[in-house]
């Protein structure tokens, strides 16, 4: 297991030419850009937590049914630094570093004082997001790197701070219909008061490049939430979107700003500032798009912790949004490394499991309605949303599936009516060992497996033209835990779950968060990796046929 997670991987800067068995369909070109970390010790010095490590992006080219990987680490501030000085000397979220000992006296005190407002790391190991013409390197504070897809070099440094006043920022922007990127963030005593921001970034601007003008200079606050708790507020990772509304959940799992604020001071890391208090409840925002204004009803649902929205839209005056949602916070808990180094598979069992969850709230809520009737009248759910006094109304979600994380869907999708979600199952721990596509409407699933294998997030790829919401391909980087079985690309048929092909690399591959799939027509595609010639094997898969209800 320690090979899987703690072992620092060697970055592959040139591209090599993948082994690629079965066939890949000719209309699939562009790069699957992908980040997560992949270096967790710096000389003598150590990460304590996974989402901790240095940022390693990697890529997959697809180009006329030939494959080419390479990754290269994220050339941060952050990493820099901690290289420079061969050890950690950028604290991250669960892991604080301290000056060096040999400094002198005035140089900790001074360190000590600059650290009593927490000045956030720039290693955007989470995501990918694209901006204009532009893409990031992303993560949760308010920071992130620029990008070249192609050689993955890093660019410029942007602060979030510099556009709109936020402290924190998700890692999971949502995409209008124009391209428009929509994202929320954390404004922390921002004039004596925290709330929550959502902002737009433009997709163009007038002039663009040419003129040298940024899209970020243009960033519109569209609305704001105020948290709460003015030095408590909600931890989050996402929100969802649908063509009218905007879901917000505030829920129970919050940072105590007080102690982020002295954490270094006294020893602790920023992650011990999070608790979940479970005798709380989850707060349920439903924000209009076209006026910035909340729905007037007050929703709450059971004190939860949810990491990945789904999806969400509107059907006959109601809400339905879905989320993968967890009984507490023990999932960050569950990766630091020194429980991952353990017989993960014997030592390892959930304290809450990760399980699909559909709620439905109502737009309009009928003021003569009897407390505690149920305002949702809708066949397509048994979600409830039951009245109580005071405008309060109590959702009560609709149990989907359980153990399934890093939920993706065809994104053509968002923020309308759906039936697909394409995820990765998790079942004795939080890694993933299958991929799920399960069926909303029918509440059947499909799945691909193979012994000894760890999967990453599957993305969907719609098929030029296609109709049909899964018709596409599905793409996830897969480890094995086996050091015999090289590392590969695993390209499936989105309809029928069965393998197309895969593409195998001789080099070592991390495990990764998050990404995104960047077609030929998004970026100029003339430089591209050399050809070699490569000789194909055939490989076996597994597809398995499953009805569920959870």
């Amino acid at each position: 297991m320690d090979v899987l997670f703690s072992r620092d991987k060697k970055e592959q800067p040139e591209p090599v030419k993948a082994r690629v068995t079965g066939k890949i369909p000719t209309w699939l070109q562009g790069i699957l850009l992908r980040n997560g970390p992949g270096m967790h010790t710096v000389g003598k010095t150590r990460y304590n937590h996974w989402f901790d490590g240095l940022a390693l992006l990697h890529s997959f080219t697809i180009r006329d049914g030939e494959v080419y990987y390479r990754s290269k680490y994220l050339r941060s501030d952050t990493y820099n630094a901690n290289i420079e000085a061969n050890r950690i000397v950028v604290s991250e979220f669960g892991t604080m570093a301290y000056p060096d000992p040999c400094k002198n006296i005035f140089s900790k005190a001074f360190s000590y004082l600059s650290h009593t407002i927490p000045e956030f790391t720039d290693n955007c190991l989470i995501n990918i997001m694209k901006c204009g013409e532009d893409f990031y390197a992303t993560t949760e504070t308010n920071y992130f790197r620029k990008i070249n897809p192609q050689t993955l070099e890093t660019l410029e440094k942007v602060d979030y701070r510099k556009y709109v006043a936020v402290n924190l920022a998700t890692a999971h922007p949502h995409y209008d219909a124009a391209g428009n990127v929509l994202n929320i963030g954390t404004a922390i005593v921002d004039k004596g008061k925290t709330k929550y921001v959502l902002f737009k970034i433009p997709a163009t601007v007038p002039g663009g490049h040419k003129e040298g003008r940024d899209a970020l200079e243009l960033t519109e606050v569209l609305c704001s939430i105020a948290s709460r708790s003015l030095l408590s507020p909600s931890y989050y990772h996402s929100f969802g979107i649908t063509e009218s509304y905007i879901v917000f959940l505030e829920q129970p799992f919050n940072m105590d700003i007080l102690k982020m604020a002295t954490a270094y001071i006294r020893g602790t890391s920023w992650a011990s500032c999070l608790a979940f208090h479970k005798e709380e409840k989850t707060y349920i925002h439903i924000i209009d798009r076209r006026t910035g204004k909340p729905v007037p009803t007050k929703f709450y649902t059971d004190p939860m912790v949810v990491f990945h929205h789904v999806n969400a839209y509107e059907e006959d005056s109601c809400l339905l949004f879905d989320v993968i949602a967890y009984e507490d916070s023990s999932l960050y808990e569950s990766f630091y490394l020194a429980n991952l180094n353990q017989n993960i598979k014997e030592n390892f069992k959930f304290t809450s499991i990760p399980t699909l969850r559909r709620f439905a709230v109502p737009l309009c809520t009928d003021k003569n309605a009897e407390v505690g009737s149920n305002l949702i009248k809708l066949a397509s759910t048994t979600a409830r949303a039951l009245k109580e006094n005071d405008d309060q109304v109590y959702c009560q979600p609709e149990m989907l599936y359980e153990g399934v994380e890093l939920p993706r869907i065809n994104y053509a999708h968002n923020g309308k009516r759906y039936r697909y979600v394409f995820a990765a199952k998790v079942e004795w721990s939080p890694i993933p060992t299958k991929i799920l596509k399960y069926d909303i409407l029918t509440k059947s699933s499909l799945q691909w497996e193979e012994d000894d294998c760890w999967l990453a997030e599957p993305l969907f790829v719609p098929t030029p033209g296609a109709e049909d919401e899964d018709d596409g391909i599905i793409l996830s980087v897969v480890i094995s835990s086996d050091p015999q079985k090289p590392p590969f690309l695993l390209i499936l048929d989105a309809k029928s779950f069965t393998e197309q092909a895969r593409a195998y690399v001789d080099v070592e591959v991390h495990l990764d968060l998050h990404g995104m799939f960047i077609p030929d027509t998004d970026f100029d595609s003339g430089k591209q990796a050399p050809s070699q010639e490569v000789q194909d094997s055939a490989s076996d898969c597994h597809v398995v046929s499953e009805t569920r209800r959870a």
